[in-house]
């Protein structure tokens, strides 16, 4: 989805499954030290200013503790804006906003034709963002005010008290999102469109749900994104699972802990597995045909780089050892790492509250098939359901999303209750298999704004995230650009 950043959307799911094989199945968690990472060391040269705004806990109730007011963290720059010019927000993911704002460059590079101001808006519950400080995260009774109609509402109220303080309630507003950004910024534009006239959704699985797009279309695009580098990578990558498992078996974690390099000495074989998992799915999230430091610092097309990896190994090579060699490109494409801490990643920044979501609102089935790199799964929605009950005492709701946004017959009813929505993917990010799918970017010339556009580029990456010497994003941000302004035209000329 994610746009994210694609997502980094980076989205990103933890499921109870029941597998072919009897193990877990692994689904990607923002969690993973990874991301933390980059968290915990956010970039200070971005070019913005960083301010708090008194929040309400609760919009949608009338209770006591619904007046709470905690301090939501925004980010915004002024550098090119001129009064009553149009203002450009990113609406938050789960994480830090300083994160996404550091790896979004296209609302930087189109503010100054533009003239507009740029407000980064933290989600509540993530960052610094947090209602109940330390306790955010104690248990249901403060999790539960963690839902994407609360972080909707934030955006609109601060959005709304923004313009007012600026003496610019007529300024333009145009949400932009990546990943379950773009999802929020998308729902965002559905939901107050009063607010927002338009919405750019990059890498925005909003048909993830439900039965609308196939369990699993997640994996077979991560698998179709190595297939296609190398037939011999693709099968050496689908048999080390079982090698994997007879390695724990008949050597133990002993030799795993050594074979994988870990900091520590491994307790579960399942660790090293997700460790493998995560870096295979992640690099093909963040598949760019130049050098990138999204999720971590890896070279152009990495997808492919770890497969030259893995097919440069002599013949008698075990398939276990030419996967962790594979792995190594993603967590140490630097070569600044000794070890890998494989199990016990911290999260000091509450990135965790994504698993809590997913427990919630966020239910988004995904499976392996037998054809998938990774071994087969079904996803069995009972032990799922159980799980979140163990964990948090709460039982998903797996169709609000579709109730409350929508989700079948989706073109149909976008065309009847919104307007002004960009859909763009990279065709080899894994979550546009779950993306919506309209007018193509060969067709779309953003003369029918009650149309919704779908852009997408034939390389994998977001127009969020792609950088302006890659020849397809000049010109799909060209397009996009066009687009936008049309928004904003269209808002000038009829004042809404």
């Amino acid at each position: 989805m994610a746009q994210s950043p694609a997502l980094l959307f980076l989205l990103l799911f933890i499921f109870a499954t029941k597998t072919i094989e009897s193990t877990q199945i692994f689904f990607p968690r923002a969690t993973h030290q990874s991301l933390i990472k980059q968290a915990k060391d956010p970039k200070l040269s971005i070019p913005y200013k960083t301010q708090f705004f008194p929040q309400l806990l609760d919009h949608f109730t009338f209770q006591p503790q619904s007046s709470k007011i905690f301090y939501q963290k925004y980010l915004i720059n002024d550098h090119y804006w001129e009064h009553g010019a149009p203002i450009f927000v990113y609406t938050g993911n789960e994480g830090n906003i300083e994160w996404f704002a550091e790896n979004t460059g296209f609302m930087l590079d189109i503010a100054p034709k533009f003239r507009a101001l740029l407000v980064f808006i933290e989600h509540r519950f993530y960052g610094e963002s947090l209602p109940f400080g330390k306790d955010s995260y104690k248990s249901a009774k403060t999790l539960g005010y963690l839902n994407s109609q609360q972080a909707l509402a934030d955006f609109a109220v601060l959005i709304q008290s923004l313009k007012k303080n600026l003496s610019s309630e007529a300024s333009p507003v145009v949400v932009f999102g990546g990943s379950y950004g773009g999802m929020l910024a998308a729902w965002f534009r559905l939901k107050y469109p009063h607010v927002a006239l338009g919405a750019l959704a990059s890498s925005a699985p909003i048909l993830q749900f439900d039965d609308i797009t196939p369990w699993t279309s997640f994996y077979d695009a991560v698998t179709q994104d190595f297939k296609d580098a190398s037939q011999n990578c693709y099968e050496v990558i689908k048999g080390s699972w079982a090698e994997l498992q007879a390695v724990s078996e008949q050597k133990g974690l002993a030799e795993l802990s050594r074979s994988f390099r870990s900091c520590e000495n491994l307790h579960s074989m399942y660790s090293a597995r997700n460790w493998l998992w995560t870096a295979f799915v992640y690099t093909a999230m963040v598949n760019y045909p130049t050098e990138a430091n999204f999720m971590m610092p890896l070279p152009a097309y990495p997808v492919r780089e770890m497969c030259k990896i893995i097919d440069g190994f002599p013949p008698r090579a075990t398939k276990l050892s030419r996967v962790v060699a594979a792995a190594s490109l993603y967590y140490n494409y630097s070569r600044t790492e000794k070890c890998f801490k494989i199990e016990n990643a911290t999260d000091a920044h509450g990135l965790h509250g994504w698993d809590w979501q997913a427990c919630t609102e966020m239910v988004m089935p995904m499976t392996c098939s037998k054809d998938s790199m990774f071994p087969p799964s079904t996803f069995d929605y009972k032990a799922f359901s159980e799980q979140c009950m163990r964990k948090y005492g709460v039982l998903p709701r797996p169709h609000w999303i579709t109730t409350e946004f929508g989700g079948n017959r989706i073109e149909q009813v976008l065309k009847r209750f919104g307007s002004n929505i960009i859909f763009s993917n990279g065709m080899q990010d894994p979550w546009s298999r779950g993306r919506f799918q309209g007018k193509s970017f060969s067709e779309m010339k953003c003369e029918a704004l009650s149309l919704f556009v779908f852009f997408f580029l034939e390389k994998n990456g977001t127009v969020m995230e792609c950088p302006l010497r890659y020849k397809g994003a000049i010109l799909l941000v060209s397009s996009l650009r066009r687009c936008v302004e049309k928004y904003i035209s269209q808002h000038h000329s009829t004042g809404h």
